[in-house]
């Protein structure tokens, strides 16, 4: 299996980067690396060169950069580079915590679209309060959507849960702003019976505030309220955690009671670490391209390659087509 990684792409790149691929290297001795980037750079903080090959070019693709543009001009590009390896099957999977956009656009004209998915779906694992997580597409790839499009991010929300995550029949459900069938705008009503109708195990509609609560395995959205919830989340989560700090810092008792609780506080911050999850799937192209969180650090790295590694060897993106064809017939 090879992997084809941007080392340049991210806040904290290439240090975090390799750090991620160094510890990778020693647990999955089947999985050769593919890294493009500055190789004086990246062999500052490499380990070892077994299983990994650099291809160097100073060439990279800045977070300000305008996407498309970016992706047709800059050809040497460490993420253009990377995509191309995947295209020209040098390569079964790739992974970038570089510009967003730029990685979608990468994903559809240079590793290319599956026959039959009108629009590709970001699609992260994000946690719970039972610690299972659960799947949810589109955040952000697509602005607007049709409910035929979020059918088919259903469709392949569920295999990856079912053959990536082990979740036997997953329960898929579709965000909505209340939980009765007749609920939510045009969008939301057609989606609803549309899912109705398929042998998925559709759950019906699901709240925002009832999302980390487990209660779903797969969550379907357009990609505007999907990336809303998606920062909604983050800034929550980022919010409370600001807050307890500053609680348990502000005086000497508490203090001392921080003290006593600390392994707990740790345990809950790593259930809502979405760095134990990986990164988010690019659903809809004709192989996995993984975004990394831009501020991703090697742990962040390491798990994107682990999930990774299981959708190649699952044949996810084989799986995906398969279904649609099947739909299709």
């Amino acid at each position: 299996m090879k992997i084809a990684i941007d080392a340049m792409g991210g806040d904290h790149a290439p240090e975090q980067i390799v750090l991620g691929i160094n510890r990778a290297v020693q647990d999955f001795s089947d999985t050769e690396f593919l890294l493009f980037g500055d190789e004086e750079k990246i062999k500052r903080y490499l380990s070892t060169d077994k299983n990994v090959q650099i291809i160097h070019t100073t060439e990279k693709i800045e977070a300000t950069d305008e996407p498309v543009k970016a992706i047709r001009r800059k050809k040497n590009a460490s993420m253009v580079m990377m995509a191309q390896a995947v295209k020209n099957k040098e390569a079964d999977a790739c992974i970038s915590a570089g510009n967003t956009g730029a990685l979608m656009a990468a994903g559809l004209f240079i590793v290319g679209r599956i026959k039959g998915i009108d629009r590709p779906a970001l699609a992260p694992t994000l946690p719970t309060l039972d610690g299972k997580g659960f799947v949810m597409l589109d955040l952000g790839a697509n602005a607007d959507a049709k409910a035929e499009h979020l059918l088919q991010y259903a469709i392949m929300g569920n295999i990856y849960a079912e053959k990536v995550r082990g979740i036997k029949s997953p329960k898929v459900a579709l965000l909505n702003i209340g939980s009765e069938e007749n609920k939510g705008n045009d969008l939301t009503k057609k989606t609803f019976e549309l899912l109705k109708s398929t042998d998925l195990n559709f759950i019906g509609n699901i709240e925002s505030r009832d999302l980390l609560d487990g209660h779903a395995d797969v969550v379907v959205t357009d990609g505007f309220t999907g990336n809303v919830v998606l920062k909604s989340i983050e800034g929550t989560a980022s919010a409370v955690f600001s807050m307890l700090k500053s609680v348990l810092t502000g005086s000497l008792k508490n203090k001392l009671a921080a003290s006593l609780i600390m392994s707990d506080l740790k345990g809950l911050k790593s259930m809502m670490d979405y760095t134990e999850y990986g990164g988010a799937c690019l659903f809809g192209l004709d192989a996995p391209v993984i975004k990394a969180h831009g501020s991703s650090n090697a742990n962040a790295i390491y798990h994107a390659i682990r999930q990774t590694r299981e959708m190649v060897k699952h044949q996810i993106s084989e799986t995906i087509k398969n279904a649609v064809d099947e739909e299709r017939s």
